[in-house]
């Protein structure tokens, strides 16, 4: 899957971050990479639920910037975050 852009804004503040989704160890889930500027900040995992939960925060990106963050790259995916990979399972 290729990389996509999503732009949070928050207290006027406007953040611009690429995302991309990369096969995780267990081939099961997908995990999702973030970058801000070209530097890696954040990553986020997806529960058995579809919901993302914060894997790393090494570019200290605000808590709630990163929850706001989540909800897009969700939405990115309305039939769910493992659906790619499922199919190719199939």
């Amino acid at each position: 899957m290729e990389n996509y852009a999503i732009t949070i804004s928050k207290d006027k503040e406007v953040h611009h971050f690429e995302v991309g989704e990369y096969a995780h160890h267990d081939d099961t889930k997908c995990k999702f990479r973030v970058f801000e500027n070209g530097s890696f900040v954040a990553s986020f995992e997806p529960d058995n639920h579809d919901f993302l939960h914060i894997c790393q925060n090494p570019g200290n990106v605000d808590e709630e910037v990163l929850h706001l963050l989540a909800d897009k790259i969700e939405a990115h995916h309305p039939h769910g975050m493992n659906d790619n990979v499922r199919k190719l399972k199939l």
